[in-house]
């Protein structure tokens, strides 16, 4: 027997939808490209996403097409999105942050039909069009007055293109589990891999985002994505904020401390998200000019391991709540926010900093399990390593493109983390499973000595990876940038790190950099340490 329900396809358009009906002068306010603060409103973001389903579906743009977006976080940009998403076709968001060649790669193998970009990637795209056959026409966002001159094909000016249809069209009907949006991943070794979500899995996974669990954003707050749209399905943001009714600021192209703390500031910003490079600008910007923080209340950290020291910062010096996060664009992309349970909500000061380190729990449509390398499970004592491994509705099943098997026996998707679980469900990554350091047949947590290094005052960002050792395999090498201006010791740091880990994780040496390289979605590129120091003689290791 089945219910008596009215079959109401979970489609992501019905977002916008609700958001028009039931939250319609909401302010949607964006730092253009152009440069000026731009005010809309949610039913205007609805009526102009019409326009743009509309005149796509005049070029021939239909069921299945890719639509690519190579664009930064703005209202033109959320228009896109929903336009395309309401004639069947699939948005595609490219990160511009890949080499040139990988955005080609990326370009073709999705063959996105059209490019809709903003005004900043012009110049990179016209490199690369000659190697972009797939792509037929390319959508500036922009208008008439700032349209650069360009060799792009069939290049158009937003305004311009809407403007030549009436906006008077209804969205399609199609099934719930039809694709919807496609993500690559950063590509870290080898070609990137295309993640296909559908109407239905970014639908569920807002709802999940928004549980009071998870992000807990209501039609009271007003979000601050600072997160890409083009960083692993913009941390659902896109979707999570109007499906709540919450108001929204975009920050466009400028992510600097000084311009998001202008935001934050100027539009009584309450809840924001980034990765934690983002956020150590800030915590800079503000160290430097004594700015304030008065009417932020979240903020969520994540994309690589959020530093105690930077959750400190947060709380103690601006009453900001940090809610440490863990995603996968596989997950589209959360997996699990570190949002206190009873078991720890009566903690304070270094006790509850030790379990907000941790990446937190899931919320309800993921499931996680740690198993060895032979698939078995392992217990939740909070210290027993293994391999994190995943399944739920918004949980990739496959690559686009892709005939390997990524799902174990019993559906579950093995992550390439490595981590902890607590006995009240409180997940640890403690290492990417090619990141872990291996030392006399243990396992050393980089990013567990990242994360203590970074607490010295002195230190900007911090990485460790193994070094060869003739004795045991592989040792930690510490690779520190230091804040403008400071002057640091090996021993001074390694020093401050005493007695806060076991003697046997202590870093075997200190390397002072200039920079540290990371990957397009601002996590630390470790193949490139590696091949960088490959060659690096450890002190110990010289003279044993």
């Amino acid at each position: 027997m089945l219910g008596l329900m009215q079959d109401w396809p979970l489609l992501c358009h019905r977002i916008i939808d609700h958001a028009a009906i039931y939250h319609a002068d909401r302010p949607v306010i964006s730092r253009s490209i152009e440069g000026p603060i731009h005010r809309t409103t949610y039913a205007d973001i609805r009526r102009r996403a019409l326009k743009v389903a509309q005149r796509l579906d005049r070029d021939g743009i239909s069921l299945g097409d890719r639509v690519a977006t190579l664009a930064w976080n703005t209202w033109r940009h959320m228009e896109c999105w929903y336009g395309i998403l309401g004639i069947g076709a699939i948005y595609h968001t490219v990160n511009p942050r890949l080499f040139p060649e990988q955005i080609a790669w990326i370009v073709n193998h999705a063959q996105d039909r059209v490019m809709m970009t903003d005004l900043t990637f012009v110049p990179l795209l016209e490199k690369i069009a000659d190697k972009l056959p797939s792509v037929e026409r390319y959508v500036i966002l922009t208008d008439k007055a700032h349209m650069p001159a360009t060799t792009l094909k069939y290049a158009v000016a937003y305004e311009d293109w809407i403007g030549e249809v009436d906006g008077d069209f209804a969205w399609r009907s199609f099934d719930e589990n039809t694709a919807a949006g496609m993500c690559y991943t950063s590509g870290t070794t080898g070609n990137p891999k295309g993640v296909l979500y559908s109407h239905r899995s970014n639908v569920l996974h807002a709802f999940m985002a928004s549980l009071p669990d998870s992000k807990g954003i209501s039609s009271r707050d007003v979000v601050l994505p600072v997160v890409p749209f083009f960083h692993a399905n913009g941390w659902s943001l896109a979707f999570s904020t109007p499906l709540t009714g919450a108001a929204l600021v975009l920050p466009g192209a400028k992510l600097d401390g000084a311009s998001i703390y202008e935001l934050l500031d100027q539009h009584k910003v309450t809840f924001t998200a980034a990765v934690p490079t983002v956020w150590l600008m800030l915590l800079q910007d503000l160290e430097k000019t004594g700015g304030k923080l008065p009417h932020l209340k979240r903020v969520v950290i994540g994309g690589s391991a959020c530093p105690r020291a930077m959750t400190q910062a947060f709380q103690d010096k601006y009453g900001v709540e940090v809610i440490h996060a863990w995603g996968m664009t596989e997950m589209s992309p959360l997996g699990s926010l570190c949002t206190m349970k009873p078991e720890y909500a009566s903690l304070s000061g270094d006790a509850r900093l030790d379990i907000q380190v941790k990446q937190g729990h899931p919320p309800f449509g993921v499931e996680m399990k740690i198993t060895d390398d032979n698939g078995k499970d392992l217990p939740w004592d909070g210290k027993t390593f293994g391999r994190l491994k995943v399944r739920g509705p918004a949980v990739a099943r496959a690559y686009y493109k892709d005939d390997s098997r990524i799902l174990d026996a019993d559906g579950f998707f093995d992550t390439g983390d490595v981590a902890t679980m607590d006995k009240h469900g409180y997940m640890q990554v403690t290492d990417r499973s090619k990141d872990v350091i291996k030392s006399g047949g243990e396992w050393i947590s980089s990013i567990d000595l990242e994360n203590l290094a970074v607490g010295h005052p002195k230190v900007a960002e911090a990485a460790v990876i193994g070094v060869r050792h003739p004795k045991w395999d592989e040792r930690p090498l510490l690779i520190v940038v230091l804040k403008k201006d400071q002057r640091a010791t090996k021993d001074e740091i390694l020093g401050f790190m005493q007695d806060k880990i076991a003697k046997w994780w202590m870093p075997d040496d200190v390397a002072f950099v200039d920079d540290i390289p990371h990957t397009a979605t601002g996590k630390i590129l470790k193949t490139e340490l590696r091949e960088r120091f490959k060659e690096y003689k450890l002190p110990v290791a010289a003279t044993a």
